[in-house]
């Protein structure tokens, strides 16, 4: 059995956001969420996707 893949990780400056688990069939409804700005990320209930703050605390890259 193959190893999951990790979720993906979208770094964002806005601090409301949306999923929609890439549209089409392979997709869930369409969700907003509101970023939490101390964890300066949120992941969506749906397919684990990951929304980083630019810049902020889970900002691996900055």
């Amino acid at each position: 059995m193959p190893a999951p893949q990790p979720p993906e990780i979208v770094i964002t400056d806005q601090h409301r956001v949306s999923c929609d688990g890439g549209g089409g069939a392979l997709g869930h409804p369409k969700v907003w969420y509101e970023m939490d700005r101390d964890a300066g990320f949120v992941e969506c209930g749906y397919c684990d996707r990951r929304f980083v703050a630019k810049g902020g605390p889970a900002d691996t890259a900055a």
